[in-house]
């Protein structure tokens, strides 16, 4: 299996740390509205990437975190006249809806920020004990000229830097040894949340959560790192500086990255009037169409979402869902495999080597689905209404193993009534009253899992089909 390390900027063979294991970490959203097409895609790929790993044979352990203390959940807490806790809570549980509507499994460990305080305060004070920060006026700052490889993930040269940064001090970082350095931790201001630290009251820069989050749960080295192409820097290079240099050991063996989504051709922007969320998605589309259109790209590649490729993913994931309803129906026929379908189905398997091989090529999802296209065409070019059910049964297995890889459902889901559906509506809402919250998550779940949305809003819950 080769993977393109943005680190070397080539393809490697992956070697795990550990045989059979797989640490990764994955940056996660600042949760203070829901989650946009943006956001979307980094989770997708690297369910992807996970589930394929797991396919290998390999225990992945995956820790992907929610920044859940920043300068715009504060802004809209706010606005709204609440804690930040009441925002970033009510935003992680949507962001989990609507993971689990692009069926995005869950991570081994969604870690908060505010609930690792301790952690990167110990980390802090490793870093300034060290050399490589510096307190000012309540302010720690990370002294990047201490760090001899800054720039080695984003290939950028730290002279250059220095020059450039120069003259672009603003109010506020005079205390700054360098324009490059960055905080670690800041002093509170008036109406924000804050925590005691031998510097000040105050909170974490954004950079430090991510590594001491990740040394918390998977340890001082990791194989993978991976998230957007605009973390490289200055995010994940900060990370790198920061862990590496408390650590005194290398942080990440691999960086993963994938490029930039486009609306339109355009840069997704409020400005614009075409920022979308994944919710505005769904009002159209099963958002397995999403997932599907999100994978039918190399990861690597500029992504450009509009209508008509939307339209074009649905009916290319109608065809693999006909065919795979095809097989369904057909497998309840009597009759054993005769010796041309044991045939047919032999063949079938050629295909889980093609697919396998674009996986292998770092995570190619594009040839992935190419293989499956052309697996549903052998199908259906040997598909007759006298095919035994146990030879529909092994070409359906066939395909639900390369689709349940990339995370597509292709089971038909079981149709709840309406009146059904109401039932549990209520039982769900006595539950609540009864603060059986498991319960009630449960009715949750189970709606869910059958293609049914929940929405709690003021005038009461809300409900449709995907």
């Amino acid at each position: 299996m080769e993977i393109y390390n943005t680190l070397t900027k080539r393809k490697e063979e992956f070697k795990p740390l550990e045989p059979g294991k797989v640490k990764m970490y994955v940056c996660g959203p600042t949760v203070y509205n829901y989650i946009h097409i943006g956001n979307a895609r980094p989770m997708i790929v690297f369910d992807t990437v996970r589930r394929y790993m797991e396919y290998k044979g390999y225990d992945v352990n995956y820790v992907s975190n929610f920044t859940d203390v920043d300068d715009k959940i504060i802004k809209k807490a706010n606005e709204e006249g609440v804690e930040a806790s009441v925002i970033s809570e009510r935003f992680i549980k949507e962001c989990k809806q609507d993971m689990a509507a692009m069926n995005v499994k869950p991570a081994t460990t969604h870690p908060l920020a505010t609930q690792e305080i301790d952690g990167m305060i110990d980390m802090i004070s490793t870093l300034i004990e060290k050399g490589h920060a510096y307190e000012k006026n309540g302010t720690v700052y990370f002294r990047t000229a201490s760090f001899k490889d800054y720039g080695k993930l984003s290939h950028k040269n730290l002279d250059d830097l220095q020059s450039g940064f120069r003259d672009l001090k603003v109010s506020g970082e005079e205390d700054k040894e360098s324009p490059l350095d960055f905080v670690l931790w800041k002093p509170k201001k008036e109406g924000e949340p804050y925590w005691e630290s031998p510097w000040s009251e105050g909170r974490p820069g954004w950079h430090i959560e991510c590594s001491v989050m990740s040394k918390k749960y998977l340890g001082e080295q990791i194989d993978i790192h991976a998230g957007g192409e605009d973390l490289i820097f200055p995010h994940h290079e900060n990370e790198i500086a920061q862990s590496e240099a408390c650590n005194g050991k290398e942080f990440s063996h691999y960086w993963m990255h994938n490029a930039f989504l486009n609306i339109d051709n355009r840069k997704m922007s409020k400005s614009l009037g075409n920022f979308l969320l994944v919710r505005d998605i769904e009002k159209k589309y099963d958002l397995q169409v999403l997932r599907f259109f999100m994978l039918s790209a190399h990861y690597r590649s500029p992504l450009n979402f509009s209508a008509e490729l939307m339209e074009a993913a649905k009916n290319g994931l109608d065809r693999i869902l006909t065919c795979a309803a095809w097989l369904q129906n057909q497998s309840a026929n009597e009759g054993e495999l005769t010796n041309q379908e044991s045939e047919v189905v032999e063949e079938a398997k050629k295909y889980v080597g093609k697919f396998e091989a674009a996986m292998e090529d770092d995570f190619n999802t594009a040839d992935a689905i190419a293989a499956i296209f052309e697996l549903v065409k052998y199908v259906n070019t040997n598909k007759t209404d006298e095919l035994s059910g146990k030879a529909a049964k092994a070409l359906y297995e066939i395909l639900k193993q390369l689709c349940d890889i990339l995370g597509i459902i292709i089971e038909k889901k079981e149709e709840l009534l309406d009146a059904d559906i109401e039932a549990l509506i209520e039982e769900r809402k006595q539950a609540r009253k009864a603060k059986n919250f498991a319960r009630a998550d449960e009715i949750r779940k189970e709606l869910a899992d059958k293609g049914i949305i929940l929405e709690d809003t003021r005038q009461g819950v809300t409900w449709k089909r995907v």
